[in-house]
């Protein structure tokens, strides 16, 4: 796809590069609140993040696939995340601590009859409860999430197939490449909220921009007074861009006013998702959430262990085989909570480098690859013999 120029009326109202800080002060707002501080993280290759997309593309196969072949999975799994908390290690070389006492002392200690009257399992159905819930609510936000980038593809090709349909070709090429550089800003911008994105101008929207000409070098110009790494509102002036190329469109007479209208909905839905997508991304679960979650893990794992321990026998009513079914049983409670802890807390991002995040370029991949064939197609010529399809 090329693009022309963008030459009429596409500058007026924007910030001039020399306004007083006063005024400029709103660029280091995004969407109501104060964007995040550009860090010195470097930023990711498009071949790094081609290659955790193929990864992460790969995952999402993987589970409707047998049981023995799923668990010889390590990357993408709880596993992972289970044998790197430290909380985990803690809480199992307690459990070893103890039954190793137990083992070089052939009396029953007084601490024995104690812990009988103690009852973790209370404090063990409350953690289920909120863990439960935490994992509930996460993946709730998640599966928003993927909505809000399925609907800004959905909106892009909706609006494709009009343009392609009811604009001259050099019109709808142009309102197309502009919405399709608002999108792929818009997983740009996020890197200025919440806790970042992998996808940089440089890497990713230059790359896919050189690709597909979305933008014009007098075009990028226009667009250079907005830090795209680090604010949402490039992907807004873009928009506004294609509300600019439709009213055009409409003052041309290319198109009528209900078309007109039903083009400004479907851009505006656009904006809306991406709003969507920036204020999940502001707005994780509250900390206090996170910390009273992460506070009951640290002490029930251990109590947990201990209570094990401590029941597992003493004097002459130890057992090394009772000894490692209480340690397999300690280490699934473990798998358990920091499980579905890490679980809960993997969801909270969907648009960041891991494998079980969003699969960004394959959206915006997609939709430049469907927009790209409906400006492309071609129906033959009026009168042309066609196939008999049976459906009469």
């Amino acid at each position: 796809m090329s693009s022309n120029i963008f030459a009429s009326g596409c500058s007026a109202g924007l910030l001039p590069r020399s306004a007083p800080p006063q005024a400029r002060s709103d660029e280091r707002r995004q969407n109501g609140v104060i964007k995040k501080d550009s860090g010195s993280q470097e930023d990711l290759s498009f071949q790094d993040l081609a290659s955790i997309e193929k990864e992460r593309r790969q995952l999402l196969l993987r589970s409707e696939l047998p049981f023995w072949r799923i668990l010889s999975y390590y990357r993408g799994t709880s596993l992972r995340a289970v044998v790197s908390d430290s909380l985990v290690w803690t809480t199992l070389l307690i459990y070893v601590w103890i039954r190793w006492r137990a083992n070089t002392i052939d009396y029953v200690p007084a601490a024995v009859a104690m812990m009988e009257k103690t009852n973790v399992n209370i404090l063990g159905g409350f953690l289920s409860f909120f863990l439960v819930l935490f994992v509930n609510q996460t993946n709730d936000r998640f599966l928003e999430m993927y909505g809000f980038s399925k609907a800004c593809s959905g909106r892009i090709q909706d609006i494709a197939g009009v343009a392609k349909t009811q604009l001259p070709y050099e019109v709808a090429d142009r309102l197309v490449c502009h919405f399709n550089a608002a999108h792929i800003a818009g997983y740009v911008g996020l890197n200025a909220i919440g806790m970042g994105s992998p996808y940089s101008k440089t890497f990713f929207f230059d790359h896919y921009n050189a690709e597909n000409n979305l933008l014009t070098p007098g075009e990028m110009k226009i667009l250079s007074h907005h830090d795209m790494d680090n604010s949402g509102l490039c992907m807004k002036e873009l928009t506004t861009w294609c509300q600019l190329d439709v009213a055009q469109a409409r003052k041309d007479g290319h198109i009528d006013s209900y078309q007109e209208k039903f083009m400004h909905d479907k851009i505006l839905a656009f904006r809306a998702a991406m709003d969507g997508m920036y204020d999940y991304t502001d707005q994780p679960p509250h900390f206090f959430y996170i910390h009273f979650l992460v506070l009951l893990s640290a002490l029930y794992l251990p109590l947990f262990a201990i209570d094990m321990a401590y029941s597992s026998g003493w004097g002459d009513n130890k057992s090394i085989q009772l000894d490692i079914l209480q340690g397999v049983i300690v280490f699934l409670q473990c798998i358990f909570v920091v499980g579905l802890r890490s679980l809960g807390t993997k969801m909270i991002d969907p648009y960041g480098d891991d494998l079980e995040d969003l699969s960004v370029i394959n959206y915006v991949e997609g939709t430049l690859e469907i927009c790209a064939t409906i400006m492309k197609s071609k129906q033959p010529a009026k009168g042309a013999p066609s196939a008999t399809t049976g459906l009469l």
